[in-house]
């Protein structure tokens, strides 16, 4: 992937503003269901709230975190990206509103799926994720981006998660722990690789004119592709076989290597632009996450769901926070620089992504921090909704 390709510019339209762009509704409607979402859990954890659905509410929390928020996002991206890998003309006007719709047509089912029972819920919930694969498909193959095909694999099993949770809906298969565990760890897998690529990129770039006396991050080398084929083996190993044996030894391994890969960037020489700090951070968590995923397959110290969550809120919620202001930013024709509400975000994320880790440490407290961190979680989603739908609403005469 070019790393030029990461924040294309679209060209101009002359349709409403928030359908110009891929990345526009799909920010914002990710950045605006992450602050729903969690609310309802929380009621649903915390108070007893009785979610009428057909999926418990701890399967419902995940797999909306997942293919809800996170499948946003990653539309998001891509709907922007694939016109620059292509040369052809972006998903844009009606084709990307109706996409858009499918996807709220996907949430609003998961919510009223005891009304609507398992089938048309799943039919509605993957209508979305069907049709961006056909999107992404037909732009790919239609411009021989060949490069670029295996995206379309990354979205097929994203899916094929979502597909397994419904099969437990359906009382055919108890799949819906596999199928969260599959979509986590293909989010986590396109953070090390697109992370892997922008995040030495963008600091290469800032250092030189910022920092010119610093030296580089370090280049592509046999780190980075030890790093990544670590990872891959122990996401596999962690969606298929996470009771195994040798699953510990290579979560820790992947943990290690990614750690020894963000090592080289340079990350502490970026603390005075936490727009480009923040992106070492989010790629900190997710080496974090995969050691203590590992360690607690080894002795479990602590509950698995600290793992998890430094996965999940840490990495996922960093990185995804990272991406979207930056490209809203660069999009919007504003300098690549955090202004105070951006800073707010990422503090806000941070305090939420340690207070989950931290909260089964406070035994009969845990529930309290756990809703703090909660609220940490959507003050920061709530925030980039507010500050940043300005942004995603209007389209700059630059762009």
């Amino acid at each position: 992937m070019p790393i030029a390709a990461v924040y294309p510019r679209a060209p101009t339209s002359r349709g409403i503003a928030l359908f110009s762009a891929g990345f526009r509704p799909f920010f914002l409607l990710a950045s605006i269901w992450a602050a729903l979402a969690v609310p309802v859990w929380l009621a649903a954890y915390v108070h007893g709230y009785s979610f009428r659905g057909s999926l418990p509410a701890m399967v419902w929390h995940a797999h909306e975190m997942v293919f809800g928020f996170g499948f946003a996002a990653v539309a998001g991206f891509l709907l922007t990206a694939i016109p620059n890998w292509t040369g052809r003309m972006p998903v844009r006007g009606t084709p990307l509103a109706v996409l858009a719709l499918l996807w709220l047509a996907g949430r609003a089912a998961m919510l009223a799926s005891g009304e609507l029972g398992p089938v048309a819920t799943a039919i509605a919930d993957l209508a979305f994720p069907v049709s961006l694969i056909a999107i992404v498909g037909r732009e790919l193959l239609a411009g021989r981006n060949w490069r670029n095909l295996p995206i379309l694999a990354g979205l097929s099993l994203l899916l094929l998660g979502s597909s397994l949770v419904h099969l437990h809906a359906f009382g055919l298969a108890y799949t819906a722990g596999t199928g969260n565990r599959l979509g986590v760890a293909t989010l986590l897998l396109l953070i090390a690789l697109v992370g892997g690529r922008i995040v030495p990129a963008f600091t290469r770039n800032w250092l030189a004119k910022a920092r010119p006396g610093v030296p580089p991050p370090a280049g592509w080398g046999a780190i980075d592709r030890i790093a990544l084929l670590a990872t891959v083996a122990g996401l596999a190993v962690w969606v298929l076989a996470p009771d195994s044996a040798i699953a510990p030894w290579l979560e820790t391994a992947a943990g290690i290597a990614l750690g020894a890969r963000l090592s080289r960037w340079r990350g502490l020489a970026t603390l005075a632009e936490p727009l480009l700090l923040v992106l070492h951070v989010g790629y900190g968590w997710l080496a974090l996450g995969l050691v203590l995923l590992g360690l607690d397959g080894f002795h479990p110290l602590v509950p698995a769901s600290v793992a998890m969550h430094a996965l999940t809120v840490g990495a996922v919620g960093t990185m995804t926070l990272a991406v979207m202001t930056r490209a809203s930013l660069g999009h919007s024709g504003r300098p690549l620089t955090a202004d105070g509400a951006t800073r707010a975000i990422y503090v806000l994320i941070t305090i939420a992504a340690l207070l989950r880790l931290v909260a089964p440490l406070f035994d009969a407290q845990a529930v309290l921090v756990t809703s703090l961190a909660g609220l940490a979680w959507t003050a920061a989603f709530a925030t980039f909704a507010i500050h940043y739908g300005r942004l995603l609403l209007r389209r700059p005469t630059a762009e």
